[in-house]
């Protein structure tokens, strides 16, 4: 039986959310394990060039799909009516990677690991004793003061990135296929 793991990554804006999926695909990466990324956006995505035989197929054929296949790449312009959820697109689309690493979808109940930068004037969105607090695996950030009842890794201490991505492959989502 095929698996697939989920873990989303959330914060504030500006927190550091893509470095750390990017550091984390990259650690996941050199352990040899396939990983694919979701970004949740907030705003319209403008993936192509005006023009090009695929924006023409996809705006002025108004197809419902279009993919882009070339030698070292494939893309897919897709419409979509309703918000995206992150475990149908990656089971639609991931069922071959054995980690997905999304950002954003603070809302979907899946495992969080989140990053929080106490000098962006947010609070921390992980909240002790909340409905969905269980779905936290841990929070990185960038103040040595935050002590919290799941683990706290600082953006400055050496080697927490390889000690996350193991506690992120225990605790994340198992998708069976």
């Amino acid at each position: 039986m095929a698996t697939t793991r989920i873990v989303s990554v959330i914060g504030w804006k500006n927190a550091g959310k893509t470095s750390l999926v990017s550091a984390l695909s990259g650690e996941y990466t050199r352990r040899k394990r396939a990983v694919g990324t979701i970004k949740h956006g907030h705003h319209a995505a403008q993936l192509d060039v005006q023009g090009t035989d695929t924006w023409r197929h996809y705006n002025e054929g108004m197809a419902k799909r279009v993919i882009l296949d070339a030698p070292d790449s494939r893309a897919i312009f897709e419409r979509k009516s309703e918000e995206g959820d992150p475990i149908e697109l990656t089971r639609k689309h991931m069922s071959d990677c054995d980690i997905v690493i999304v950002e954003g979808f603070k809302s979907a109940s899946i495992p969080k690991v989140e990053v929080y930068r106490h000098d962006l004037d947010k609070e921390l969105i992980y909240r002790d004793g909340a409905p969905n607090s269980d779905e936290w695996i841990a929070v990185v950030t960038n103040d040595r003061n935050l002590s919290l009842p799941i683990p706290v890794f600082n953006f400055g201490d050496t080697s927490w990135l390889p000690n996350l991505a193991y506690i992120i492959w225990d605790k994340a989502r198992v998708l069976e296929y």
